[in-house]
């Protein structure tokens, strides 16, 4: 946990490691965190938004010798295939996914509930605002799934999502990514985009508990 800590909030110095050591493997290295991160289900907290900002700033510096185009390719080739994994795990195991032997230990309830919430209030364009959210996007695809979705209705916001998200991270990495002092201070910066992000939960998660005690 503590390595997940430090690789979250130093990821620039961890990606310029995993570059140092493994060159032009770095690109299939985090092709697999960001399809994991949705297509695995079981670990919602591996980073999204900061690995996409962190790896388009680095392309933009020539001394490590990477792509912005081919990041931007494979971002949304794992995105698209993360999703749909997750959305057909939905699909087949619907929502008894909590009583699974293997992924009841690692989902809980009260994830689904939040993400099930989440898709009542916004509907269908829940997809859309779900992949702007960390811990909700993991979930969303499979919520999806067992809400009876059809996958060419998911695949549509699903798309147009991928490819907003991708464009909005790598973009702001890419053009600010390398100013003096987004760099000196980049483990802020990161925590700062990680806040954001969680943001709108945290607001959801107050309003619901407020709204519980008016009931009562």
């Amino acid at each position: 946990m503590n390595y997940l800590i430090s690789f979250v909030l130093h990821i620039d110095q961890h990606l310029i490691e995993i570059v140092n050591n493994f060159g032009d493997w770095t690109y299939l290295i985090i092709f697999l965190i960001i399809f994991v991160e949705t297509g695995a289900v079981i670990l919602p907290f591996l980073p999204g938004d900061s690995l996409l900002f962190a790896a388009a700033a680095l392309s933009a510096n020539a001394s490590y010798n990477l792509d912005i185009w081919i990041f931007i390719v494979i971002f949304l080739t794992a995105c698209i295939l993360g999703d749909s994994l997750n959305f057909l795990i939905g699909h087949k195991i619907g929502n008894k996914i909590t009583q699974n032997r293997i992924l009841g230990k690692f989902i809980k309830q009260e994830n689904l509930d939040q993400a099930n919430k989440f898709f009542e209030k916004h509907g269908p364009i829940a997809i859309f605002f779900a992949r702007f959210l960390p811990i909700i996007r993991t979930f969303a695809p499979l919520v999806g799934a067992t809400s009876g979705y059809k996958y060419k209705k998911f695949l549509k916001y699903n798309l147009i999502a991928a490819f907003s998200w991708v464009t909005l991270c790598c973009g702001a990495g890419y053009f600010f990514g390398n100013i003096p002092v987004v760099q000196d201070n980049f483990s802020l910066v990161v925590l700062l985009i990680i806040i954001i992000s969680l943001l709108p939960i945290f607001i959801t998660f107050i309003k619901s508990k407020l709204s519980k005690k008016e009931v009562d």
